[in-house]
């Protein structure tokens, strides 16, 4: 069940003003380039929130919007060629999601419009200047995701409260992967929590071995940190956290739906279509070097009782009453 809904302020214009506009009349035909470093899968539902958000503006895809998608399936050395196909196309704008995807996006052009969405830190990744003044081709969302590492740990305390040791679940190849550890350090010193073992998920094939990994070295539970392939094994890691019994907490809700113990993170959807704001502005002549960097507008807190009982856990009721959402 939905408790809150927790709003933060937002760098730039976003502040006091609603996300979407009315719809309106688009008599141009636009070009719209697509890059995703996951599946078709698992990027469907953010897909549909973005082009819902397109849809309120007035663009319907295939008569005034015309897109192309790419899918890099979880594989980021894919990222660039596919890049090259989009812009061999044409488009006017390019939504690109993922760090990855936009470090290759960048590199394949610093000229066409870019929209990023699901980049955790762009400044340290070096995509944009700062938040207020990007000062390039690429503006958009950032999910601050990095940041939130250490939060997940105390929630995971919260859970876990005998936890003296937390396996890490993460991608290497990520780029994110140093600043979300950056994060997570000074919160496990904090709350006396050992971060190890340090487990690297590239793909599904090393999923199983990194929790059996987890289990030999009498982790009491595990975080799993956030890359586009964390997505695409989102169902298996799920069942092979219940299989193994350890408490994982998730960076989105969408883990939490699936299955998972526990999640803290921004909403996807919301990033998405909140996308779409940035894509209107430039079809209609702003430059992304003028637009600011917006942060998500929603985090969600999620907590799942069921699986919490099956791994014989008692969640706290002051936890359960932090809760957006309490599957039961």
């Amino acid at each position: 069940m939905r408790r809150r809904n927790f709003i933060i302020g937002m760098a730039g214009s976003l502040v006091a003003r609603p996300l979407v506009a009315p719809a309106q009349q688009v008599d141009k035909v636009f070009r719209l380039g697509q890059l995703h470093a996951g599946t078709v899968a698992s990027r469907a539902p953010m897909v549909a929130a973005f082009m819902q958000g397109m849809r309120e503006f007035g663009y319907i895809e295939g008569q005034n919007l015309l897109v192309a998608r790419r899918y890099a399936d979880g594989r980021f050395e894919r990222l660039p060629s596919l890049m090259r196909e989009l812009l061999a196309w044409g488009p006017d704008v390019v939504l690109v999601s993922t760090t990855p995807g936009n470090l290759a996006a960048k590199a394949a052009t610093l000229t066409l419009p870019i929209v990023m969405v699901s980049v955790a830190d762009p400044i340290g990744a070096g995509l944009i200047a700062s938040l207020a003044q990007p000062g390039g081709n690429i503006t958009g969302v950032t999910n601050i995701g990095a940041e939130l590492a250490g939060k997940r740990l105390e929630i995971l305390k919260e859970i876990v409260p005998t936890a003296s040791k937390v396996a890490v679940f993460i991608n290497p190849a990520d780029q994110n992967a140093t600043l979300q550890m950056n994060s997570a350090r000074p919160a496990a010193e904090k709350l006396a929590l050992q971060l190890e073992p340090i487990l690297e998920i590239r793909s599904g094939a090393d999923l199983k071995g990194a929790f059996e990994a987890a289990i030999r070295a009498r982790a009491d539970a595990a975080v799993r940190m956030l890359d586009p392939v964390a997505t695409d094994l989102r169902h298996q890691t799920v069942q092979l956290a219940a299989e193994y019994r350890l408490p994982v907490i998730y960076a989105f809700r969408e883990d939490v739906a699936a299955g998972g113990l526990a999640s803290y993170g921004s909403n996807l959807p919301s990033q998405y279509r909140q996308a779409a704001t940035f894509v209107h502005k430039i079809f209609n002549g702003s430059k992304p070097a003028d637009l600011p960097v917006e942060q998500p507008t929603k985090f969600d807190l999620a907590i799942n009782l069921k699986a919490a009982n099956a791994l014989g856990l008692v969640v706290p009721p002051t936890l359960l009453a932090r809760a957006d959402e309490v599957i039961e």
